[in-house]
């Protein structure tokens, strides 16, 4: 019973669907444009979407964006932010990132996503996160190794959000 109960109340914070892909650096110097900046190798990390997102605001909504960290990150350089989509509890953001890191790198690295109520005027509330790295467990850890041993094939799946993260700082 209890664990039913731990699981709902998981559930209630929310789903985020991300895409992880891990590109090896190009061997050929004739890269162009976009192509050019993961010649040197990286992760890239695709936000798509969030489903049954925990409403924050009075009208039973949300105003969701999300933010990605490769941490540790010692210089703050790591942060990417998706845009706002309004009153919505199933955003859609189809964003992507690339991090520029050695596939050495990353392996000690952790991808932390977080989702966020965008408040105007006061400070935004947190709706849930995920972490992804050699640290995690269960399936956010089976994403993270499928993703660096298959290198250059994107990796998507689901993660259930939390309500707090390991060794995270929550501050906006």
């Amino acid at each position: 019973m209890w664990e039913t109960e731990q699981q709902r109340s998981l559930e209630e914070r929310g789903r985020l669907l991300l895409c992880l892909q891990y590109f090896p650096p190009a061997s050929d110097g004739n890269v162009k444009g976009e192509a050019k900046e993961r010649a040197r190798g990286g992760l890239c990390v695709g936000v798509k979407r969030c489903a049954h997102l925990a409403a924050m605001d009075v009208n039973g909504y949300s105003d969701p964006y999300v933010k990605t960290y490769l941490k540790p990150d010692v210089q703050k350089k790591s942060k990417h932010k998706t845009a706002v989509i309004k009153k919505t509890l199933n955003p859609e953001f189809n964003e992507e990132f690339f991090y520029e890191i050695t596939f050495s790198e990353l392996a000690t690295k952790t991808l932390e996503v977080t989702v966020w109520d965008y408040d105007l005027g006061k400070s935004n509330d947190f709706i849930g996160g995920v972490s992804l790295g050699c640290h995690s467990q269960g399936e956010t850890l089976q994403h993270w190794i499928d993703c660096l041993k298959n290198k250059g094939k994107k990796v998507e799946r689901w993660h259930t959000l939390t309500n707090e993260l390991p060794g995270s700082t929550l501050q906006e």
